[in-house]
């Protein structure tokens, strides 16, 4: 018997790659008629697939080649799902624009990706026009538009979408490519140093989606099936909208994308789509919980995934008071994103609200595909206890092997073969992980480590309370001590919610020295461009 293991093939065998043309291929095979909406109009897949082939065959009239870049500013429309696909199908690398960010920041991502052509909303034309003498490698601008908008006095635009689909031929003669081809490139914001490029190839987006698509099938809590209606709510430039488009192509689901996130609008669209899966980042939820529109509406059966940052208790006790399907994911820029899923046991769907909320709000468990440890400084494992905290390390299929164009970043990521969250966690003996917080964020003080999440969640549960955030500032006596900014939701006082906080040390729920030595109340928490708070500024502000 021979010693070499390795599969031996066939001459004539082939083992295709791993490339989202077959995502695409999947969804359109299960479902050709089922819809896709944006606006007022509305796509079959079997239409959809036409439009990704014409808009490859119109980026090629450009002079778009494979190892090109692509830049897409744009919301969440069915043009930007296009792009998800006929992009990296031809061989070129998906850029997907923070929208948000700084025009410097823009900037530096178009040059630091090299982007050769820029898919632009009109909407965003006047930060390429302010910025367009220092963009470098550009040489192809194609306008996105609603509003009727044309032309612009400042960049040289190849010409309107539509039109250029229109002039394209409906078949385009996709090449063969390696699974391993770089599919995507976006920047990963954080609040410290410039935005940071992280990539992915087809094989890990392929992977990516197989294994999300696997972890929510079934039946039970938080499922995503062939009968849902999908409507994003997180931007689709951030992480690829989570990877889940992905996933309800693969399905053939119906999707909705609502454009620019407005509570009305996207309130309309829950209802008349019927939408019952989405994901966002508990802002918007609570933005929504909060209109004046949804007071009046049925959101039960309503799906959403929460991430982003932590999912408070409080709001998802209102969510589900709603009968909202609410419930956390876990990943980040560098992980695709996902990681873990808090979705409930069939033990734990039987339990009280209450606990049903304390589950679906702590960080979950490992999805398939997924390795996760929590480790100290050395890399050693910390006990699963429930209370060891250790830093959240992982190893996954679909994990970036490194930051674009940053070597020494890249090994401090993959620091002894495992990619470094710089989160702070601690897993139960069930396997259950909770993130206690960003290793920059734990608070120092009295010789004693102290979550910052932990207190913002006790905060929250004071009536009056809308939002809060909890900082580390520096302290002479105690190394730092923690300031509380808080909005206000209602009636609310630095008194109240200093006795609240001393109520759950005198239960022993916290120690002293996590009772807030101040209580800031502001109209409005600094966030990142991608709604996270931005505790770096907070910080700067308190000194």
């Amino acid at each position: 018997m021979s010693s070499n293991l390795t599969i031996q093939r066939s001459p004539s065998a082939v083992e295709p790659p791993l490339v989202i043309n077959r995502i695409l291929e999947a969804g359109v095979q299960k479902a050709p008629a089922q819809t896709i909406t944006y606006g007022d109009r509305d796509f079959t897949y079997r239409e959809f697939e036409e439009r990704v082939h014409r808009l490859a065959g119109a980026l090629a009239a450009q002079g778009i080649k494979p190892g090109d870049t692509v830049a897409v500013m744009d919301w969440d429309t069915n043009r930007y799902l296009e792009a998800f696909f006929a992009i990296p199908m031809m061989g070129a690398v998906l850029h997907t624009v923070n929208v948000r960010l700084s025009p410097e920041q823009v900037l530096y991502t178009i040059n630091h990706a090299e982007d050769d052509a820029i898919l632009v909303n009109s909407e965003f034309l006047p930060i390429l026009e302010a910025i367009k003498d220092r963009i470098e490698p550009v040489k192809t601008y194609i306008l996105l538009d609603d509003d009727g908008v044309k032309s612009s006095d400042a960049l040289p635009l190849a010409g309107e979408y539509e039109e250029l689909l229109a002039k394209a031929p409906a078949r385009f003669d996709f090449p063969e490519l390696d699974e391993n081809t770089r599919a995507t490139t976006f920047y990963t914001t954080g609040t410290t140093g410039l935005p940071k490029g992280v990539y992915f190839s087809h094989r890990q987006l392929v992977l990516h989606t197989f294994a999300g698509r696997s972890s929510m099938a079934g039946v039970g809590q938080g499922r995503f099936n062939e009968d849902d209606v999908y409507m994003p709510i997180t931007p689709m430039f951030h992480v690829h909208a989570w990877g889940i488009p992905y996933m309800a192509t693969l399905m053939g689901v119906q999707q909705v994308y609502p454009g620019r996130y407005e509570p009305a609008s996207l309130l309309k669209l829950l209802v008349t789509k019927k939408v019952t899966f989405s994901h966002c980042v508990p802002t918007i939820i609570q933005m929504l919980l909060q209109a004046e529109a949804a007071k009046s509406i049925d959101l039960s059966g309503w799906k959403v995934i929460i991430g982003g940052s932590a999912l408070p208790k409080a709001l998802a006790m209102g969510a589900l008071e709603r009968g909202i399907d609410i419930y956390t994911g876990y990943g980040m820029s560098e992980t695709c994103p996902l990681l873990t899923l808090a979705q409930l046991t069939p033990e734990l769907e039987k339990a009280d609200l209450e606990t049903q909320a304390d589950y679906r709000t702590r960080t979950g468990r490992p999805v398939a595909m997924v390795q996760l440890r929590i480790v100290d400084a050395e890399m050693n494992d910390v006990p699963h206890d429930g209370k060891s905290q250790g830093e959240v390390v992982v190893r996954a299929p679909w994990l970036t092997q490194g930051y674009l164009h940053d070597k020494e970043k890249s090994e401090e990521l993959w620091a002894g073969g495992w990619l470094h969250t710089g989160d702070v966690a601690v897993m139960s003996e069930d396997g259950w992980l909770k993130i206690v917080d960003r290793i920059k964020d734990v608070i120092k003080t009295g010789g004693e480590w102290v979550s910052s999440i932990d207190l913002e969640g006790m905060i929250l549960q004071h009536a009056g309370v809308g939002e809060c955030a909890v900082v580390g500032v520096p302290d002479e006596k105690w190394g730092e001590r923690p300031v509380a900014l808080v909005v206000k939701n209602g009636e609310a006082d630095e008194e109240g919610i200093k006795a609240l906080m001393a109520d759950y040390a005198d239960k022993g729920i916290i120690s002293r020295y996590g009772i807030p030595d101040r209580v800031i109340f502001v109209d409005e928490l600094p966030r990142t461009s991608v709604g996270k708070l931005d505790k770096k500024k907070m910080r700067a502000e308190m000194v």
